[in-house]
């Protein structure tokens, strides 16, 4: 407990907990397959954003689990999560890391390839 104008610990911060993604829908309808391919273009070059390739493993790892599987691996990793939808998070270095909406959840407009 702190007083009242004391900020969050950090280890108060890496236990937020998460949550799944809002429904969301892309600009245009996508197919299965199309949304397979944004997510492994964005995977493939994700750590040239910055930040550390194990973080933006476990995040991978994370995006593709259940919630409670992502939360303890986030929480192993050491990942502040600061948008419990995990599109925004950091490592304990401080570097941030943005995910799309489209790694996490699919899109309201998803057309199921046949």
């Amino acid at each position: 407990m702190g007083c009242a104008g004391s900020s969050p610990s950090k280890t108060e911060e890496a236990t937020k907990k998460l949550q799944k993604p809002k429904p969301w829908k892309h600009p245009q309808a996508l197919t299965m397959t199309e949304l397979r391919r944004l997510r492994d273009e964005f995977w493939d070059t994700a750590p040239h954003y910055g930040g550390q390739k194990e973080i933006w493993d476990a995040l991978q790892a994370a995006a593709d689990a259940d919630i409670t599987l992502a939360q303890a691996i986030v929480d192993s990793a050491g990942v502040i999560v600061a948008s419990a939808d995990m599109t925004t998070c950091y490592d304990e270095r401080g570097a941030k890391y943005e995910l799309p909406k489209y790694v996490l959840s699919e899109p309201t407009n998803l057309i199921r390839d046949s």
